[in-house]
């Protein structure tokens, strides 16, 4: 198995999922700095500038991180592997043979319910731990689950 760019994208939706948990993460940080510094003076020579670096700097964060992430986030499944690319600073290539799958799951957070996305989980036998794959479309991830499943029960042994 050749380690290679897997093929599917992840649903365009999921630039609105990473939008609005990059904004739940640098509001309120930005919101506490601003406080700190209007309610403790003895703080302002540090906070002001760390003020002007988060206006600066949070909103780069919260437009720019989400298209990043989703021009690299791909994955594919096929019968001999599950392939899996993340990151946006610190990007990761992961596969993972069919025959180290322990568990297939799928999960539906509150966010990607609104959004209508869900999460694949491929729990394998890796000190590395499960292939997690974000910003798919639910039937596309239950379809994928069942099939995963489908494919390890007929792939005998375990590669260990």
């Amino acid at each position: 198995m050749a380690l290679r760019p897997p093929a599917h994208r992840v649903e365009r939706r999921a630039i609105a999922l990473w939008t609005a948990r990059a904004l739940a993460l640098a509001l309120p940080a930005a919101g506490v700095l601003a406080l700190v510094h209007g309610i403790w003076p003895a703080t302002r020579p540090w906070t002001g500038p760390a003020l002007v670096a988060a206006a600066v700097l949070l909103p780069l964060y919260v437009l720019l991180m989400p298209a990043l992430r989703y021009r690299v986030h791909r994955w594919e499944s096929t019968e001999e592997a599950v392939f899996a690319a993340e990151g946006w600073i610190v990007r990761q290539w992961r596969i993972a043979p069919i025959s180290r799958i322990q568990t297939v799951d799928t999960v539906r957070g509150p966010a990607e319910q609104l959004l209508g996305l869900a999460t694949l989980v491929v729990t394998t036998a890796s000190s590395s731990g499960a292939i997690t794959i974000r910003g798919l479309d639910p039937a596309t991830a239950e379809r994928e689950a069942e099939r995963l499943t489908l494919i390890t029960r007929r792939t005998p042994g375990d590669a260990t």
